[in-house]
């Protein structure tokens, strides 16, 4: 389905299902103050990390929130391409002479992203990181054609050889460089609520960005969350009552620079061009995982909004908003209006 996404933004997402959108001023109402929901706040893997949770006992709760917290910090401290001395960064300088042996998370992760490398045609591909190295945001550098040929030469999923039974991996040639900077956020998310659905915690919000995971309600409501206007910081798009689920937003607004020639230079990149995708403003998943919904945001805003519905109606229980560069809005099924019996 498909919807007009200009000035007249308001008007149009008011023909969403009434199930799933209330107008943004909602997220506004002040909320009744309780001890019990707790609140803890770090920044790690480039990002801020926020957590909310309910407990009725506070001890507990000062215990097991810094804790996830902390599962952040160790997620990037493995698997960051910005660190020396992350396994991640090992693996990249060493998997070219032979079979390097890896944690079962680094695993993990790797195995997921193979899993939706071959589901999206490869679109997602986390060798991009064979280009995407030599792009700087911060410094707005972006690779010579000559630099984008070499570094295209690289990238292909299927030169990562995992060995599951032995947790090896080995690069079929020389040079390539992985990126987990799609799908790992959405694994430490996972592994920040699988903490605390182990001690009991059944209600709560963690969020990394643009990669979010709902536990429960919010004690007897919804949680509301926001899709972002790519091209108005502050105001949401649509605004969706959710609970128990997983929603992770790839946009082109979050690490970008404009060129000399106007042009907007962003984070996500084709596999196929080495260079900034076009045609998409951002893409919003929903689903179980925050590791599925965090590769398939990317690999959706790669394969653009007709290729990407199609590949996300296949998918059981998964649903997308997809923003397109001219302002349209496209929702899955699962989202669409019911139809009149």
């Amino acid at each position: 389905m498909t919807i007009t996404f200009s000035e007249s933004w308001r008007r149009q997402v008011q023909r969403l299902p009434r199930r799933l959108i209330l107008m943004s001023w909602l997220l506004a109402l002040p909320t009744a103050a309780s001890a019990e929901w707790h609140s803890y706040t770090t920044t790690a893997m480039t990002t801020p990390i926020e957590l909310e949770f309910w407990s009725e006992d506070k001890e507990l709760a000062e215990t097991i929130g810094p804790q996830v917290l902390a599962i952040f910090h160790q997620i990037d401290e493995r698997m960051s391409r910005y660190r020396d001395s992350s396994e991640l960064s090992r693996l990249n300088r060493e998997a070219e002479s032979g079979q390097v042996r890896v944690s079962s998370g680094l695993f993990d992760v790797l195995k997921k992203a193979r899993e939706i490398s071959l589901l999206s045609d490869g679109a997602f591909d986390i060798t991009f990181g064979s280009v995407g190295y030599f792009y700087d945001f911060r410094e707005r550098r972006q690779p010579t054609e000559d630099e984008i040929r070499a570094g295209l030469g690289k990238v292909n999923f299927e030169d990562v050889i995992l060995d599951e039974a032995a947790l090896t991996v080995a690069f079929r040639q020389a040079g390539i460089r992985l990126d987990l900077g799609g799908i790992a956020k959405g694994y430490a998310v996972d592994l920040g609520i699988d903490h605390l659905v182990h001690h009991g915690i059944r209600h709560a919000r963690l969020s990394a960005g643009g990669d979010m995971r709902l536990l429960g309600d919010k004690r007897g409501r919804p949680w509301y969350v926001g899709v972002q206007d790519p091209r108005s910081e502050g105001r949401n798009a649509v605004v969706l009552p959710l609970q128990d689920v997983a929603v992770s937003t790839s946009g082109d607004y979050h690490r970008f620079f404009i060129d000399e020639d106007g042009e907007r230079v962003h984070h996500i990149l084709s596999p196929t061009t080495g260079k900034s995708v076009q045609g998409v403003q951002s893409v919003t998943i929903l689903g179980s995982s925050a590791l599925t919904t965090d590769a398939l945001s990317t690999a959706v805003f790669v394969l653009g909004p007709e290729k990407g519905m199609h590949m996300i109606e296949r998918l059981p229980d998964v649903d997308v908003i997809i923003i397109d560069d001219q302002r349209m809005m496209h929702v899955s099924e699962g989202l669409a209006p019911a139809k009149p019996e």
